[in-house]
């Protein structure tokens, strides 16, 4: 499954199977958190085998059930770590697609294990992002017209659109999508319109326009 068919297939699961992660799965899925932690300087761990986290009311309420392995996201206390994990957690979920996972993005319906992982001084939990063998593959998401979230300074050319269209893809918190790119030239600028973990679904966001437009033919404004 290529980045791009991992995009399209996957959509958010919180109800998985009673079944462990599989050997070569966590081996795979702990080597692209080390890369991601080299690149970005954040702190992501990955949790296996601790249930005590959704197993509060708030994970009640939110329909979560089976979670027992999730992404922690932890990283320097800075203005860019929502960005940042927001870009690198989603690098993660359509990596854990490819290894035949199901994936949620999880602001607030968890409790804080923390023996679970480690948080330095200076660090912070941003947020998590539940793991396992979906119950279901999930459904697709509501998506915006691409002229609300994409502007341009002549026709839209075809790379851009389809940046956008898999900017469109990305999870965002409520699906608010409420962010909003400009390209001039061959510099595309992403803002972060207002509302609840926004930050952190423009990065996703942005990880998804990368992907659909190609790196090599644009710049970042």
């Amino acid at each position: 499954m290529t980045l791009m068919e991992a995009m399209k297939k996957r959509h958010s699961v919180r109800q998985y199977q009673e079944r462990p992660l599989e050997a070569r799965v966590i081996s795979a899925l702990q080597a692209e958190i080390d890369d991601c932690n080299e690149k970005s300087g954040l702190h992501i761990q990955l949790i296996t085998n601790e249930p005590k986290a959704f197993q509060s009311l708030m994970a009640h309420y939110g329909k979560f059930s089976n979670v027992t392995s999730y992404l922690a996201l932890v990283g320097k206390k800075d203005s860019a770590l929502d960005e940042k994990c927001g870009y690198y957690g989603e690098r993660l979920v359509l990596k854990a697609q490819q290894l035949g996972l199901n994936t949620c993005w999880v602001a607030m319906t968890y409790r804080k294990i923390k023996t679970a992982f480690s948080v330095q001084a200076g660090e912070k939990l941003c947020i998590v992002i539940s793991l396992g063998y979906g119950k279901t593959q999930g459904v697709p998401h509501k998506s915006k017209d691409i002229s609300k979230v994409a502007k341009a300074d002549r026709s839209l050319p075809n790379w851009f659109k389809n940046g956008v269209d898999a900017a469109l893809l990305a999870p965002t918190a409520m699906n608010q999508q409420k962010f909003l790119f400009t390209l001039n030239g061959k510099r595309v600028s992403a803002k972060a319109g207002h509302g609840f973990y926004s930050k952190i679904d423009l990065g996703i966001a942005k990880y998804h326009f990368e992907l659909g437009a190609g790196r090599k033919l644009f710049e970042w404004a």
